[in-house]
């Protein structure tokens, strides 16, 4: 049981700087949130910012070219091809958990190390066990695809997902669930920035941004949570009523 966070890696981030400039948080155009205590209570935490939906973002075409007749007419557009292969049979009945990686699993000093959040490896293995886990990060490839071998002990994440996946709307990288080729009302999407699930802050369980906090116990305390939500058949039900009494 790790009551605290611990060094896994001293991946450097000097590739990813070099390509988008200085980092803040997950990409250099997501700022991260200041450290502020917790004095609310997990579930009121969890759902209170949906309270306040922003308005209805605009439809997003999933980045599939326009494609253009010889005689100058618009065809038809190409649906984009899923983010996820096809489900394997043995999560056929499982709800799709999308997972962030920056301040929700782990956080990284800028060139220096990374930090995992205290209670992450229990986290990941019961969620593994629970859900079709796939990790979703806005960060690049070359530096979230080695954290993520270290990270994932138990192969919980089904499938990695990378900046490239985003949507880049408005200034920041979203996470577009419907392109995941999953049913929405199987999916969530566990992240500790809103921005990145703007078209779909329905499906969203928001967590706490976490930097270096050795008493954080978040993680842990979701455990009973998504047990609970791994046995519903629909997540909008579920998350509605825990926002309702929350």
């Amino acid at each position: 049981m790790d009551h605290s966070p611990s060094i896994i890696t001293q991946v450097t981030r000097d590739e990813e700087e070099n390509a988008t400039g200085p980092l803040t948080g997950k990409g250099a155009n997501e700022v991260s949130p200041s450290k502020k205590p917790r004095s609310r209570g997990l579930l009121h935490s969890l759902f209170c910012c949906l309270c306040h939906k922003e308005s209805e973002p605009p439809a997003v075409k999933n980045n599939a070219p326009l494609l253009v007749e010889e005689n100058g007419t618009l065809s038809k557009q190409v649906p984009a091809r899923p983010l996820l292969p096809r489900i394997k049979s043995n999560d056929a009945e499982k709800i799709c958990v999308v997972i962030d990686l920056d301040e929700t699993l782990v956080h990284s000093s800028f060139k220096v190390y990374v930090l995992k959040r205290p209670h992450v490896d229990e986290f990941l293995k019961r969620m593994g066990e629970l859900f079709e886990c796939v990790l979703f990060t806005a960060s690049l490839s070359k530096y979230a695809d080695p954290v993520s071998d270290l990270l994932d002990k138990w192969g919980a994440f089904r499938s990695r997902l990378f900046r490239e996946s985003c949507v880049f709307h408005k200034g920041n990288y979203v996470k577009d669930l419907s392109r995941l080729g999953r049913d929405l009302n199987k999916v969530i999407i566990i992240d500790n920035s809103p921005a990145s699930y703007i078209f779909h802050p329905d499906n969203a369980v928001p967590v706490a941004s976490w930097f270096d906090d050795m008493s954080d116990t978040e993680l842990l305390d979701l455990i009973p949570f998504f047990e609970r939500l791994s046995k519903v058949d629909d997540i909008y039900d579920f998350l509605q009523q825990q926002r309702t009494s929350s």
